[in-house]
């Protein structure tokens, strides 16, 4: 990665802290009060160090637009370069936009790869996402039920809320209601507000008293959110 092809403005590097740890922190702030431009500025400086998170941070910062036009060209070639340095939240973002076509020709084999690639490098949102590719057949041209349930009980074990739903949906498809019950409830330890208000939604339709329980439980945890400041967009 060329040095000069991250600088905007090299009088920006003069002005920050030297600490890439303290930048990117200082870039989540004004990401969170919505100042876009000196988040991506401060992404720019970060990056210049080379550090694989700081790189997977200004490719969001290209994919999302904060502060600058967005390019999923641009987004890519700085996942690619944290990739390369084991970075996998780089390799989740690179299996999202190969899987979704999102300025890309779609692969989902390539997409698989990727999240192969960030679930051994920790992060737990890929085993949900590569049982999501497992069950529908995407990526491995026939549906594969069981395989995708190892990767949605792994994730759900690892604490991801989207792999605990689709371990406890499969359940409750296949009538096992202690497990599916077990499942849901544990979700809405490590859920958050939306996956709080799916799960509300979801369980208000099964219509049974145990499930209606969790779906109010849900309920309560939206409310108790309420007047909360946004959520944090690192380390992703």
């Amino acid at each position: 990665m060329e040095t000069n092809d991250l600088v905007r403005d090299t009088s920006l590097a003069r002005k920050q802290p030297d600490n890439v740890e303290v930048q990117l922190l200082i870039g989540q702030m004004y990401l969170n009060k919505g100042a876009f431009t000196e988040a991506f500025d401060m992404f720019v400086v970060a990056a210049q160090s080379g550090q694989p998170q700081a790189l997977n941070m200004l490719g969001r910062a290209y994919e999302q637009g904060w502060g600058v036009t967005r390019s999923v060209g641009h987004a890519i070639k700085y996942f690619e370069s944290a990739a390369d340095q084991g970075d996998g939240w780089a390799c989740f973002n690179l299996g999202d936009l190969y899987l979704a076509g999102d300025g890309v020709e779609a692969n989902p084999q390539l997409a698989f790869r990727y999240y192969v690639q960030a679930a051994r490098s920790g992060v737990n949102k890929a085993l949900n996402m590569l049982g999501t590719l497992c069950e529908s057949g995407l990526a491995t041209g026939q549906p594969d039920k069981e395989k995708a349930r190892l990767y949605f009980q792994a994730g759900a074990e690892a604490e991801d809320c989207w792999a605990a739903f689709n371990i406890g949906r499969i359940c409750l498809e296949e009538k096992n209601d202690k497990k599916a019950l077990y499942w849901f409830e544990r979700s809405l330890s490590y859920g958050f507000p939306a996956y709080w208000q799916m799960l509300e939604v979801f369980l208000s339709k099964t219509r049974s008293p145990l499930f209606l329980k969790i779906s109010a439980k849900a309920r309560e945890l939206i409310g108790g959110t309420s007047g909360r400041g946004k959520q944090s967009v690192l380390p992703g």
